[in-house]
């Protein structure tokens, strides 16, 4: 045990009595307390323990207040200083605030004003983070009534020094006799922490979680340990087994969990220097160095039937195996919190009312409402009853849930969950009619994962559990974002939530079996991070639960070709051009029947949604929609008769004269310009685009450069249309004004006349993912459009400082692959990079220079990454690059991008 001494403090007798006139006092405080800090982290660099070490920096505080508190306060009878809080409970991490109550028996706080106002300036002065309140016994009863986070502050109060009456009669004055009762206190706590977890999407598996909020935090200890003190007066955690709350095993599991927390705690509190919670990525990498954890081999980390994502030569990540083994931690103490609410509802809320006890079958009866086991031994007699129970919850709507026991009876039960009861035809067949009720296949799916069995049940979905991936493009744990991804597919068929997506809506009651599109959420990512093509070995794993689960050969083959090709439709949609009749016709050829298509995009919207709460807008769902719609005509013309370009082409010009004839636009006029446009025109826009140029044209004779603005087209962003001069360097100058402008450019079309115009449009939106609506900002862009293209703007300044504090901790290499486009003689060049303010502005220019010409770009940012994909040809040719080109433009882009 180390010693936080005051050694320095007691040095001075003239110190401690006449403080505030001793100006050498602020300094010698000051010292004591960073010493102390520095001890304190010596110590657990040492290893020591951080619950020692914590309630020693309390100790430490306290002696600091109380020798502070005799010099200002000597003279005062009826007052006491209480610690509340963190600190009431003597945990007191490194940074953590100092709360403390001055209190007072009756109103004497004006006449010792002075005394106050010192003390606590001077507590400033030494470098205390302080939280003070000053209230008179009366004052905290009428605050305490009205506010449940004052009430749960002097739940946790405890006497540093000061009048032993008055803490007394403040203690009793706050009983729950006299305010707050076990009952209404539990209720307000309930509410407010389904408040407190849905602030944080009711998950405790965000990538930058926040230990003490987030669910399964901190503060759901402190949750079961503020209504135990309420309740039963009791001061300790051990105390719940005594009173048969708690196993000895689950306290240890408890315990263990708190101080695990606490120690990352502690290291935040130390790496930022002020109080921190929250685990955010630039911290978990030297958090998990700090804990010893090492990158490890991928052949010694499957000994344990580990899952977790590895580098590029086969290691896992340590910053991977550290977050796993933080989110294994949270979902224990998750479930004990659960668990131990639920004994308190029944004990708090449910003690005094009459008991109603409904049969369900042998196995369960309803108590109150809450489903409960018959016999500690139905899961010893009847393993295939851990199944069971979740299906009765879902058939029977007037449960609210289940009985503490019980609950507590699965967790000792798993152990009977092995390949005997995955064999178990009853087993199989509950689960796959869990996936086939009507409602409650996610809150059942989640219970289950909670308690463990869903992991145990599908082996394979165990090893996943709390897996992060270390990047910005994924926003949970693989097992969260599963889960996410089978709730989306839920709410289309909900009737409260069709409005979202209404198409989806109308799908999910057309396909055959959604139960199919469950079995493939489930799956789809199941085989993320054993290296390879993590959804050709997800297909496998899919087509064995489906064998197993006896779904007939067609249902098998559906499921696993989902699976297989659950990213088919976003890649394609965002990588490719959905004008060109051959992509559709491409994608119509893999896809093969459009039941299978539906499957899919209710799939895929379902997939995006789930994976970050920022990469859905409505241009991917304008892409998405765009591919179903233009497949579903391929698939009804045959697959044997794909759309030629020519056909494609006259039909496009066909509707577009009848469009232009209905606007009673000068036709011949219309034909004449048209003229001048090559075959690229007419498969990259709409007839009804076709007719919103012409309009503009047509309205402008004679104008050298015309600036359109459409936010309300079929694109799903705002187009920019511009109509100019060729230009080498139009690109790199139209992308730096958007740029500047803080729009996000997520595509762009680019045509060249015969005339020696250019004819392009730019699909941009706000940095939220939204359209850009206001007239006042729309006028904005299209007058910094037209100055970019009137006049040089190569001198605009994109400010390149402020890079997002998540990027920094992701910098991706950049890599460029070219390959040459057969049947259009162009060269199509990706580029997968770090993202960062005008990157597409720094790219066009080092194309510009080149003499290289762009005709279509599709831009995709995956979190801290994007990946760029661009139609290229040499200006002077029309035709693709050269190797000499590609290996040229392949250094100068990799040079500057890598040096950004």
């Amino acid at each position: 045990m180390m010693d936080l001494s005051l050694n320095n403090l007691s040095a001075s007798e003239s110190l401690n009595t006449e403080i505030r006139n001793n100006p050498k006092a602020i300094s010698v405080y000051k010292s004591a307390i960073k010493e102390a800090q520095e001890s304190l982290y010596t110590h657990f660099d040492q290893g020591s323990s951080v619950n020692e070490l914590v309630t020693l920096r309390s100790d430490f505080i306290d002696k600091i207040l109380k020798n502070c508190w005799n010099n200002f306060f000597e003279n005062v009878q009826n007052a006491c200083l209480i610690a509340v809080g963190g600190y009431g409970r003597a945990e007191l991490h490194p940074n953590s605030d100092v709360d403390i109550l001055i209190l007072f028996q009756t109103d004497e706080i004006d006449s010792n004003k002075d005394a106050i106002e010192s003390f606590i300036t001077f507590l400033w002065d030494i470098g205390l983070e302080i939280g003070s309140s000053v209230r008179t016994i009366t004052e905290c009863i009428n605050e305490a009534q009205n506010d449940v986070t004052i009430a749960t502050n002097l739940i946790e109060a405890r006497q540093i020094c000061g009048s032993d009456n008055v803490y007394s009669e403040f203690e009793q004055a706050t009983s729950p006799t006299k305010i707050w009762s076990s009952k209404d206190f539990f209720e307000a706590k309930i509410l407010e922490q389904k408040k407190r977890h849905n602030r944080f999407q009711d998950t405790a598996y965000n990538l930058e979680p926040n230990i003490k909020e987030s669910p399964g935090g901190l503060r759901d200890i402190h949750m079961v340990g503020w209504i135990t003190k309420r309740h039963f007066g009791d001061k300790c955690l051990s105390d719940l087994v005594t009173r048969g709350f708690l196993t000895d095993n689950e306290l240890q599991q408890l315990l263990e969990g708190q101080n695990f927390l606490w120690k990352i705690r502690f290291a935040l509190h130390r790496i930022t220097g002020r109080r921190e919670d929250r685990l955010l990525f630039e911290h978990q990498r030297e958090l998990a160095t700090t804990f010893g954890f090492k990158d490890e081999k991928a052949q010694t980390a499957d000994l344990d039937g580990d899952n977790t994502s590895r580098t590029a030569d086969g290691h896992r990540l340590a910053v991977e195996i550290f977050m796993k083994k933080y989110y294994r931690t949270i979902e224990d103490l998750s479930l004990l919190n659960e668990m131990l609410l639920q004994h308190y509802q029944e004990t708090i809320l449910y003690s005094e009312e009459a008991e109603t006890t409904k049969s369900l079958n042998k196995r369960f009866q309803s108590i109150n409402g809450f489903i409960e086991a018959k016999q500690s031994s139905t899961f010893s007699i009847y393993p295939f009853a851990m199944l069971e129970i979740f299906l009765l919850m879902q058939q029977n709507k007037s449960l609210k849930g289940i009985r503490g026991s019980t609950i507590r009876l699965m967790r000792e039960s798993l152990h009977l969950i092995d390949q005997g009861f995955r064999d178990d035809i009853r087993c199989k067949s509950l689960f796959i009619e869990i996936l086939k009720q009507p409602t409650g296949v996610t809150h059942q799916l989640r219970r289950m994962n909670r308690y463990g069995i869903l992991g145990k049940y599908l082996a394979e979905f165990g090893k996943i559990i709390g897996q992060m991936q270390f990047d910005l493009f994924h926003a949970y744990t693989v097992d969260e974002h599963t889960l996410f991804v089978v709730r989306n597919i839920r709410r289309y068929s909900v009737e409260e939530f069709q409005h979202e997506f209404p198409l989806c809506s109308h799908l999910i009651k057309t396909i055959p079996k959604p139960e199919l599109l469950y079995i493939t959420g489930l799956y789809h990512d199941i085989a993320k991070g054993r290296g390879g093509d993590h959804s050709v070995l997800g297909e496998v794993d899919a087509r064995e639960f489906c064998t197993r689960h006896g779904l007939g050969r067609y249902d098998t083959e559906l499921v696993a070709w989902l699976v297989r090709n659950h990213l088919l439709m976003s890649a394609t949609a965002q990588h490719k051009d959905l004008s060109d009749p051959d992509v559709i016709n491409e994608f119509a050829a893999k896809v093969g029947n459009s039941i299978k298509l539906d499957y899919l995009y209710l799939l895929t919207v379902a997939d995006i949604r789930a994976t970050n709460d920022k990469l859905w807008n409505s241009w991917k769902d304008s892409l998405l929609k765009t591919l179903r719609h233009e497949t579903k005509k391929a698939l009804r013309r045959g697959l044997d008769n794909p759309l030629q370009k020519e056909d494609f082409i006259q039909q496009t010009q066909n509707a577009a004269i009848q469009l232009v004839r209905e606007e009673n636009l000068d036709e011949d006029m219309a034909l004449s310009r048209w003229e001048h446009l090559g075959e690229d025109y007419f498969l990259r826009y709409t007839p009804q685009e076709i007719l919103n140029h012409t309009k503009a044209i047509q309205s402008s004779p004679g104008a050298t450069n015309i600036v359109t603005i459409d936010s309300d087209g079929l694109s799903g962003g705002t187009d920019v249309f511009l109509k100019t001069p060729i230009s080498n360097n139009l690109f790199a100058h139209t992308t730096k004004a958007l740029d500047t402008m803080n729009l996000d450019i997520v595509e762009a079309k680019i045509v060249t006349s015969n005339h020696n115009y250019s004819l392009n449009t730019y699909t941009v939106l706000e940095m939220d993912g939204e359209q850009v609506k206001d007239s006042h900002r729309l006028a904005s862009i299209r007058k910094n459009i037209l100055k970019a293209v009137e006049k040089n703007y190569s001198d605009a300044v994109i400010d390149n400082a402020d890079v997002h504090r998540k990027v920094q901790c992701f910098i991706q290499p950049t890599e460029i692959t070219f390959e040459t486009d057969d049947n259009s003689n162009k060269t199509i060049m990706e580029i997968i990079t770090t993202d960062r303010p005008g990157l597409l502005s720094t790219i066009a220019s080092v194309l510009m220079h080149s003499n290289v010409q762009i005709e279509n770009a599709k831009i995709t940012t995956l979190g801290a990454q994007v990946d760029d994909v661009f139609i290229i040809y040499n200006e002077n040719t029309g035709s693709s690059l050269s190797t000499p080109e590609i290996e040229s433009l392949h250094t100068e882009l990799i040079n500057l991008l890598d040096c950004k």
